[in-house]
């Protein structure tokens, strides 16, 4: 290969989130990116200022709405997700609240999957309604049912894909038809595959959300969003949803762990992933468990989806077991270097109870209606060697 040809070529996935947006050249010859730890920007001019005000001239002004350190991740993440634009936020919930807020008014409508994470589904419910806004539920695995729901004032949908806490997968270029003939913009959360597994955007939706928090941090010491999408679309929200409406502004430090995580996004997503199969495995074949739900399992309801939708499968596993929900109390309780936490994407690995924890605010019969059991546990495959994970789970289970 020539060397012109060489430079020609887009460099792959895991080269791009070390490198894109970034010369150490334009800082000093610094390979890691700097920290710009300012609130405030100086103007060379007054006009300049003014200009810049008005958006006529690029450049920043104040760090609740733009940082340097938080450009590079911007860019990076767009790049990574094959969108025009990103915007990084305080949070998970930051990005999905920004984007809603932005792009919704009094009147309009939204039509979301019924299995969400839990806080999402509150913001969404519970919310939004106050505002004016009609919030439909659907199945989103079943396309049917999202045209069923759509409306002349339906103007966004929303999904997770792989969702939480089951793990259930909905085809994005299937809802993603459906929506665009309607009119409505579509929103998926990625959070759970990463671009590292999964890019929405290639398949038809129109914006992506992330809680940052989770894997494209990765080491759980970050509380951060992004969202990804069209170049307009961002700027709106940047304006809006960030700079008037939330103020979710993330510091430029958290930008800089942020950028550190993705680094090795490919490389954790790769571990995370392989290691979750043997688990899935092993729990599947174990006499004590009831059911297993992980994507790249041929017994999974859209395992051929899944394998179509993503390149992996993720870390997320979640059972439950025969004795129901006060038996996955006591595994929980056995279980020495797995972590209870409810967090997820972690280097360790994490066990959590969806119904008394992140899902608490879903009622028993909605729980039951979107296929979130009482005894449904939710397990995060870390980065641990899967022997010692194996381990710590036989051991629990043969306690139970």
């Amino acid at each position: 290969m020539s060397q012109s040809h060489r430079r020609n070529r887009k460099p792959g996935f895991s080269t791009r989130a070390i490198h894109h947006a970034y010369d150490p050249a334009d800082q000093l010859g610094a390979l890691t990116p700097p920290i710009y730890m300012t609130s405030t920007f100086a103007f060379e001019s007054a006009e300049a200022g003014a200009e810049m005000f008005k958006g006529e001239r690029p450049g920043y002004i104040y760090g609740r709405t733009k940082n340097p350190t938080q450009t590079i991740l911007e860019e990076r993440m767009a790049d990574l997700e094959e969108g025009e634009a990103g915007l990084a936020v305080g949070s998970g919930m930051a990005a999905t609240s920004s984007v809603m807020l932005t792009l919704l008014g009094k009147g309009d409508e939204i039509v979301i999957d019924h299995t969400l994470y839990g806080n999402t589904f509150a913001y969404l419910t519970q919310a939004l309604p106050r505002f004016g806004i009609t919030v439909t539920p659907a199945d989103f695995t079943r396309p049917e049912t999202v045209s069923a729901a759509l409306s002349a004032k339906t103007k966004l949908v929303f999904f997770e894909t792989p969702a939480n806490p089951n793990v259930r997968v909905i085809d994005i270029a299937a809802i993603s038809k459906i929506a665009k003939k309607a009119g409505a913009l579509v929103v998926v959360d990625n959070t759970f595959a990463t671009p590292a597994l999964q890019r929405p955007l290639t398949q038809g939706a129109d914006m992506v959300v992330h809680s940052a928090t989770k894997y494209l941090g990765g080491h759980g010491d970050i509380i951060a969003g992004v969202v990804v999408g069209p170049a307009d679309t961002i700027k709106e929200v940047r304006q809006a949803g960030l700079r008037w409406i939330t103020g979710a502004t993330l510091s430029p430090f958290n930008c800089f762990l942020m950028l550190r995580g993705i680094k090795t996004l490919s490389l954790r997503m790769g571990r995370h992933s392989d290691s979750a199969m043997v688990v899935a495995k092993m729990l599947e074949a174990h006499p004590k468990v009831a059911s297993v739900s992980y994507p790249g399992l041929e017994s999974f309801p859209q395992y051929e989806l899944a394998k179509r939708q993503m390149s992996g499968f993720g870390g997320l596993i979640s059972f439950e077991l025969n004795g129901g929900m006060e038996q996955g109390m006591l595994l929980m309780n056995k279980l020495d270097m797995i972590t209870r936490a409810v967090s997820l994407g972690d280097a360790e690995t994490l066990i959590q109870h969806p119904a008394s924890m992140t899902h608490a605010v879903y009622g028993p019969e909605e729980r039951a209606k979107h296929g979130i059991s009482d005894s449904l546990l939710r397990l995060s495959i870390g980065l641990e060697d899967v022997d010692d994970i194996l381990s710590d789970l036989d051991y629990a289970l043969a306690a139970v």
